[in-house]
């Protein structure tokens, strides 16, 4: 009796074990799960927030620094004489350019008068040559310092590329730029060079560019490299995708030239067909054609064609050129 009441006492437990083991111990492992699961996640927790507070810093910082150089990119597009004295590449200073330009309109006065077409028309030929022929060349010379700044402009970003990727550090891959490229590139990246020197940081440096060289590629180059500097990131990276935009932007420029040259040739044609004309006319006939010089009623007339002729001639030049 006594082994079978002890055999009986012994189910009794293991199923009472049994039963607890079964609903009452997953219970409770499910509750320390749970805490285990909330400390790893207030542990996790701050980690996420400072990835989270270091992405939105870096992103600030982006947004910060667009908002400078777009700041900076709006500047007015009349720069002074002394800027645009640099941008064209010449070295003179000011005051030269002022008295130049007063040499030229003296000089276009003088032979006015010695041409006799009167002091009104002598005045007005003075202040063509002093007031309008300097500012011409100024913008032409710009003009055509530019478009050499964009032929090399992409091979010059392809070099800092290359050099970044083999390990050397950007300054050493605007210094090669600096004394290897073709001008005016060289010029250009040379003064970069020299402000990084004297203190002022790459980023800002890279920005100044746009100034001397009023383009949006160069805009984009300063931006690239402010962001870098600021927010860090992929430089070879960044500067190949601006590269390839550089290269895009280059082709689809030729081919709106390719595009627009017909209606320039007829717009040349239209231009100088009055002169050849005249010109044409005075070789046959020209006791015809001599009184529009030697008339006072044929210099206004040549005056007023040549006024016509001038909005004709600038109209279809607005018509013709595209900017993009």
């Amino acid at each position: 009796m006594k082994i079978q009441t002890l055999a009986l006492f012994f189910l009794v437990f293991v199923a009472i074990g049994g039963i607890a083991w079964v609903f009452i111990y997953p219970l409770l492992s499910g509750e320390r799960q749970v805490e285990k699961r909330r400390a790893n996640a207030s542990r996790s927790a701050p980690a996420q927030r400072v990835t989270r507070n270091v992405q939105k810093s870096r992103r600030e910082q982006v947004e910060e620094t667009l908002k400078e150089l777009d700041v900076k990119a709006r500047k007015p597009k009349n720069p002074p004489l002394s800027m645009r004295i640099a941008q064209a590449g010449l070295d003179w200073t000011k005051q030269r350019f002022l008295i130049t330009a007063g040499g030229l309109g003296v000089a276009g006065f003088v032979v006015g008068m010695l041409m006799g077409i009167g002091l009104l028309l002598a005045l007005g030929m003075g202040f063509a040559a002093g007031g309008g022929l300097p500012f011409w060349m100024l913008s032409f010379l710009k003009k055509r310092r530019e478009n050499k700044f964009l032929n090399t402009f992409p091979d010059s970003v392809d070099v800092i590329v290359r050099g970044i990727k083999a390990g050397l550090p950007l300054m050493d891959s605007l210094k090669m730029i600096a004394t290897e490229a073709p001008e005016p590139a060289r010029s250009e990246f040379k003064a970069i060079v020299e402000t990084q020197t004297i203190g002022m940081p790459i980023g800002e440096a890279c920005a100044k560019l746009y100034e001397r060289m009023p383009l949006p590629e160069a805009n984009f180059f300063g931006i690239v490299i402010s962001i870098q500097q600021k927010a860090g990131g992929n430089l070879s990276e960044a500067l190949g995708n601006l590269s390839r935009v550089l290269r895009d932007r280059k082709k689809m420029k030729a081919k709106i030239q390719a595009m627009s040259m017909e209606a320039k040739a007829s717009a040349m044609i239209i231009g100088s067909l009055p002169i050849a004309v005249g010109f044409l006319v005075w070789l046959t006939s020209p006791d015809y054609i001599e009184l529009l010089w030697t008339d006072n009623m044929g210099r206004m007339m040549m005056a007023a064609s040549a006024m016509w002729m001038s909005m004709g001639v600038f109209v279809m030049k607005k018509m013709i050129n595209f900017d993009f």
